[in-house]
């Protein structure tokens, strides 16, 4: 399987992000792709008044056109994430769709964990927007590989990505809008983690740049093997990296270095909180 991730810079200008979006997504799809994952909040980006503005409903333009294009491409395509909104729901939800090549939905995923936080004096508040999503979503590729789907701020949660490993998934989808510092200090570190310790694959597409509202992000899009070697990495710009995923490769790593199947659950007793230090 080749995949690709597409790396861009979103706006609060929806038409402009849909026409960049295409255009990268057939760049891929002309490299070899048969797997192509956007960005987070590929869009819309910017203030809250412009993410309300430019959010729609899972049928709406965006999913629209997602689904006609991997129908005309025969991929599979990730839609990063976009801002969602639902009949009588008082908050947005930040949803990662998968199209699979004839253009039907297979999964939906909503972001569970938010990005509610302070770095180096800006104060980011998802919550106020956006509503934390409640279901750990896996879904099947054309190629009949198990993935496991997931959003930015998610990959700080390691018992995520375990549970996705856990339910079959051999391949892990970031879409992400990573802060500029936190790309620079987090980001492959975390990604790389992730991979090894799932024996995954990882596919990262970030944003990059500056969006309305002073926001940031830190590009540095990456795909990983399970093995934690970088396959490949974006420029800082606009842009697509691909890179062949050799199954038997993971197959071969599982089986060499059988970290899943000898956990301990009996030992991690979660249920009963941190338990009594010694």
């Amino acid at each position: 399987m080749r995949a690709a991730a597409i790396q861009l810079n979103a706006t609060d200008d929806v038409d402009r992000n849909l026409q960049t979006a295409d255009r990268l997504v057939r760049r891929a799809a002309g490299l070899g792709a048969d797997l192509v994952v956007l960005p987070e909040t590929w869009t819309v980006m910017g203030a809250r008044e412009q993410m309300i503005a430019g959010a729609q409903a899972l049928d709406g333009p965006a999913i629209s056109w997602a689904r006609a294009i991997a129908a005309e491409l025969g991929i599979d395509l990730i839609a990063g994430s976009f801002a969602e909104r639902r009949d009588g729901a008082p908050l947005l939800s930040n949803t990662s769709v998968h199209l699979d090549p004839r253009g039907e939905i297979t999964a939906v995923y909503r972001k569970i964990h938010l990005f509610d936080v302070e770095i180096d004096g800006g104060v980011y508040s998802e919550a106020s927007t956006y509503a934390s999503g409640t279901e750990i979503v896996t879904t099947t590729l054309a190629s009949g590989t198990p993935a496991g789907l997931s959003i930015c701020f998610d990959l700080r949660y390691p018992e995520l990505y375990r549970i996705l490993a856990l339910r079959g998934a051999q391949l892990l989808t970031v879409p992400s809008a990573f802060t500029l510092r936190t790309t620079r200090d987090h980001w492959e570190t975390l990604l790389r983690a992730r991979a090894i310790e799932n024996q995954c694959f990882v596919v990262a597409p970030n944003q990059i740049g500056d969006h309305p509202a002073g926001l940031r992000s830190g590009g540095r899009s990456l795909i990983i093997d399970p093995w934690g070697v970088v396959l490949a990495g974006a420029a800082d710009d606009e842009g697509v990296i691909t890179a062949e995923l050799d199954f038997e490769a993971l197959r071969s790593i599982r089986a060499r270095l059988p970290t899943l199947p000898r956990r301990v659950p009996a030992v991690y007793d979660w249920s009963a909180g941190a338990g009594a230090s010694r």
